[in-house]
């Protein structure tokens, strides 16, 4: 996908790869897409993402997703 964006003082700052991390970051806040394909249009591993979203201040779980990790953890370790 190519996207072109407005030649502008304010976007000539960012890079590719800032660009692509903040709507990475701003997709999956909005629940648009989830971790790993957040790290993939970001293209970066998913600790690089959670860091990107901790200094964002932006929760790296949601309440579903936990309760995901938790259902697996239990069959995982159920007898």
């Amino acid at each position: 996908m190519i996207m072109t964006l407005p030649d502008t003082p304010a976007l000539r700052a960012f890079s590719a790869e800032d660009l692509r991390l903040e709507l990475a970051c701003a997709l999956y806040q909005h629940g648009r897409l989830g971790k790993v394909a957040a790290c993939e249009l970001a293209e970066i591993d998913l600790f690089s993402f959670q860091e990107a979203l901790h200094e964002r201040g932006l929760p790296s779980a949601d309440e579903a997703s936990l309760e995901q990790d938790v259902a697996a953890l239990g069959r995982l370790f159920s007898a």
